[in-house]
Parts: structure tokens; sequence; C-alpha cells
């Protein structure tokens, strides 16, 4: 049970539910295989580094006999298979909530927490032995919240826009920072705009809390604010309602609407990359929601995203969470293979320093900020002077704002990860484990970035890791763009190779909570903020 929840009674047996059953690769041993991601990841960005999008799938389809006998399965309990899709190994099933319950043996319980209520269960799943080791997840039978948007409001309210706003905005708090602002303190490549590119974003929310953004909004944000072009925008659904742009105050995120922080990606993406494509995936909060986004994001071969951003998180140990091991071993297996193919994902690190929003005063890492396979962004404090950073330190402005990091208690030291000097946990026993994040940028909200509101008639300052996230999203396209080829996995390049060619900031001085900056890595802002010249140079050197 969620902390603070109730019991109120069984799920309604004749409610009609959806899940996501989803089946191991092809077991096949002629079938192709994905390759290592850490032996890919050393490697330096080159033409055919990486799995085509064709092979690719090939290389992590279900076989059709897999499928089968799960549609079978389905048919013995009376489900209706909705939607089958051998690329991503998933079978959508809909039935009545208690055949669902006969099906998978368990007991659906509807329970009210704080400001909502949610559909749940405890235990096992169960599927018949003839199942064994063919089914990897079945998701969609709870429908817990699941997740956090890492977004935090800056000191100053929204300030009204001018009719014809100049580039610089009265009325904005100092060391306050359009997008392309913070691209030439990053020093990011000249000339680059994310042409050819397309950067996915997840974009989470449920019918009962709304989460979206407006497209004229947008338009004058990039035409009339940062003078530049406004990027391509496409919307894929896959669970729940879409773009559905509610209300990006304060008050309305604390009451789980997500628009503010969707306009925030999307304008930090597209104001750093304007050519690049930006691919808004829609979900909902909930473990469902969460892998079905992942598996269609590296399915997807009309859009073929570089690159993913997420500034979404919970902690990955604490007991109030939602996630599960299911759900996390499944998440963290599409990230595994999602280097095969190039995609480099950054994820915010959170927000509430090495606490984590978790409960106590233990110390825990985000997920998935802390998976051994993506990027995980932290944040900083920057100081601008003209057109140059002054300082530049860990953002810890006390409990609740404060950049993520720390030690992974689920996931072990990567071996690219072995020499960076990783300290053990900070919670007893001490343990070691993957540390995080690796990369950082701005995020403090005193120092934040400026974006448009809703309404589009105000702008307004913003950070967070979430902010941070979508920087090095940007990055990202550029590098790829310039290179001519994916970045994609970046982390074991970066410990090894890269991490002596000083192509990043190092951020020496903070704290967030319980660890400490240093010289080089360490558990607040990893390797440290971009340079963004440097570090294609270093990519493109033998």
């Amino acid at each position: 049970m969620l902390p603070g929840a109730r019991e109120v009674g069984p799920a309604d047996p004749d409610q009609r539910l959806e899940v996501t059953v989803y089946v191991r690769k092809n077991p096949d041993p002629n079938a192709p295989k994905l390759p290592d991601p850490n032996v890919i990841g050393a490697e330096l960005p080159h033409p055919g580094r990486h799995l085509s999008h064709d092979d690719f799938v090939a290389a992590y389809r279900a076989n059709d006999d897999d499928m089968n006998r799960v549609a079978a399965f389905a048919d013995e309990y009376g489900l209706q298979v909705v939607a089958r899709s051998p690329e991503r190994r998933s079978v959508v099933l809909a039935g009545s909530v208690a055949a669902l319950e006969r099906a998978f043996g368990v007991r659906l319980t509807r329970y009210e927490i704080p400001g909502g209520h949610y559909r749940g269960r405890t235990g096992p799943v169960h599927v018949p032995a003839e199942l064994a080791g063919v089914v990897d997840g079945v998701f969609g039978l709870d429908n817990r919240p699941l997740g956090k948007s890492w977004r935090r409001p800056g000191q100053a309210g929204p300030v009204e826009l001018a009719a014809n706003p100049a580039e610089a905005i009265p009325g904005l708090p100092p060391n306050s920072y359009l997008p392309p602002e913070l691209a030439r303190f990053y020093s990011y490549p000249a000339g680059a705009d994310g042409s050819g590119q397309c950067v996915a974003i997840l974009a989470f929310n449920a019918p009962a809390t709304h989460g979206g953004y407006k497209l004229d909004a947008l338009t004058t944000y990039f035409t009339q604010v940062l003078h530049q072009r406004a990027p391509e925008i496409v919307d894929v659904v896959i669970v729940g309602p879409g773009n559905d742009p509610g209300d990006d105050s304060d008050a309305a995120q604390r009451r789980g609407d997500s628009s503010g922080e969707i306009m925030l990606d999307m304008q930090v993406v597209g104001g750093i990359a304007p050519a690049a494509k930006i691919v808004m995936y829609f979900t909902e909060f909930s473990e469902r929601g969460w892998v079905d986004a992942i598996t269609t994001i590296l399915t997807d071969g009309d859009n073929n995203p570089s690159v993913i951003s997420c500034s979404y998180g919970n902690p990955e140990d604490d007991p109030r969470s939602a996630w599960t091991e299911m759900a996390i071993r499944h998440v963290n297996d599409a990230f595994s293979a999602a280097a095969g193919k190039g995609v480099t994902i950054c994820c915010a690190s959170g927000d509430d320093g090495s606490r984590d929003q978790g409960g106590g005063n233990r110390a825990h890492a985000d997920f998935p900020a802390s998976s051994p396979f993506v990027l995980g962004v932290g944040g900083t404090t920057l100081i601008a002077s003209g057109t140059d950073i002054s300082s530049e330190t860990v953002w810890n402005d006390g409990p609740g704002s404060a950049t993520g990091g720390g030690v992974s208690r689920l996931f072990e030291v990567p071996p690219w990860q072995v020499n960076a000097g990783v300290p053990p946990s900070a919670n007893p026993r001490h343990q070691p484990g993957r540390g995080v994040p690796d990369v950082s940028a701005a995020a403090d909200p005193k120092t934040g970035v400026v974006i448009i509101t809703l309404d589009g008639q105000h702008v307004a300052v913003i950070g967070g890791t979430s902010a941070a996230a979508p920087q090095w999203s940007a990055l990202i396209a550029l590098l790829n763009q310039q290179l001519g080829a994916r970045v994609g996995f970046l982390n074991p390049a970066l410990y090894t190779k890269l991490a002596t060619r000083a192509v990043l900031r190092d951020i020496v001085t903070g704290n967030n909570g319980a660890y400490q900056a240093g010289p080089d890595w360490d558990p607040c802002t990893g390797f440290g903020s971009p340079n963004g010249s440097a570090l294609l140079d270093g990519l493109r050197q033998p």
C-alpha cells in the first residue's frame, strides 16, 4: 500500500481493464543478438557503430510462438487480445476485473490516498506453469501513481510579456537565463541546430490530473521571445488522454498536473535545438505507462529518436515508492537495449538532495536516473557575468531544493565506473553501488531558465534537474548532428576515454546533504556541467 492509503473495498468485478503482457526476447539461438551496451558504449561515435532500426527490431522482438501462447492463455481465461506487437514483445489483453484476477491469481483492491484513489494489489502476479520463462512482466493490473516531475518554480512569480518582447525581458530576476544563453555559457557547438535529429520527450499525465502543452504559447516563445524558428512537434499517445493541457501553476503541479513540466522540457529542447523534431510520447503515471512508453519509443520506426529526455522519477528503493522489482527490471532491460540502437537517455536525478523525497533520514538514489544505462543529470547553481560564467556550484538551497545524487542500492558499480571514486553509500552498512549523477547543468530555480506559461502572456523562471536533463538532451542532438553519427550510450566513454580530456566543467564546491563535491566525479554533479565544444572535440578524437 502507498503511504496514507486506506483500503475501501474490492475492485468492481465487472469493470473492464487492459493490461500489457511482455514476453521474453526471441529465444531462437539463431536470432540476431543485441550488442553489449558496455562494449559499444566504450567506442567513440562513428557511422555504422549502432544497429539500424530494422536490425534492432529483429534483435529485440519476440518470436511468434511465444506471442501465440499468451493469446491462447488469454482465450482460456476469457480475455480479449486488443493488440499484439512482436517488435515490442507485448500483448495487450482486456477483460473484467474478475477475469483478470482469475487469470493472474491476484486480488485487486480499491484504495483512497490523499488527493485521489487508485486500484492496487499486494503479493505476486502468477502465470500458468506453461508460461514460466516466457512472460517477463504484466502491467496494468494496478494503476498506482508512479513518478514525479522535478520542476522547481523560481521565487519570483510570472512576469507579463510585452507585445513585442526584446531580448532582455524587464522584470525578471538577475541570473535567469533563456535556453540559448545557457547554450552559449556552456559552449554548445556553434552552427549546430539539431537538424536531422529527433528528441523524444516523456510526458506523463492522467485524466484526473491533466498535463500537456499549448502550441500557440510555444510558437510565441520560440518566434517572439527567442526570435528563432519553432521546432516540429509530433504527438504519440501511448496510454491516457494525450495532450491535455491543464494548469501550469505551482498549486496545480502539487495536485499532479504535469503541464508546467511538459512546457519546460519542450522549450528547453526547442530553444537549444530548434531544427530537431520533438516527439511527445504521452503516457500515464503508472507502471504500465512507464514500460509501454519506453518500449514504444525504442521500436518507433517512423520517428526513430536518437535522444530520450526524462524529467521524472521516484526513489528507487523507498518503501513509499511505487516501483516494483518487475517494473524496474523491465524498464532497465529496455534501457540496456537502447544502447544497441544508439539512443541516449537523459534522466533527471531528483530535486531533494541525497534524501530524494524518501522516508526517514536515509539517502536514496532516484530511478530511472540510477539505471546504469542512462545519463543521470544533476543540477548546479550558475552565476554569469556578461557572456561568461563567473561561478558554478552544487545546487543546494536546503531540503526540497537541491540536486539529487548518491549511490544506488539496486544496481552494482558498473564496470566503467569502477575507477571513478564512487564512495560507499552514506546509509548504514555503506554498501557500494552505481553512482549518480554522471553529469549536471543549471538547475537552481534561483538561477533558472526563463520559459513562457500556458497562457502565452507571461514568462517565469523555472529550475530543477528537470531543467537540466533537457539541456543535456538538446546538447546530445547537436553533437549527433555535428558528428554525423549517434553519441548513443555515452557513459562508458565518458568515464574512460573522455575522463582525462577535460570535456566538462568540473564542479568542486558544495554538497547535496550526504555527499560532498570534489575534483573529478562526485555524487552531486557527476563529472560536471557541459563544455559542449570540448566534448565534441573529445568525441572526435581516436
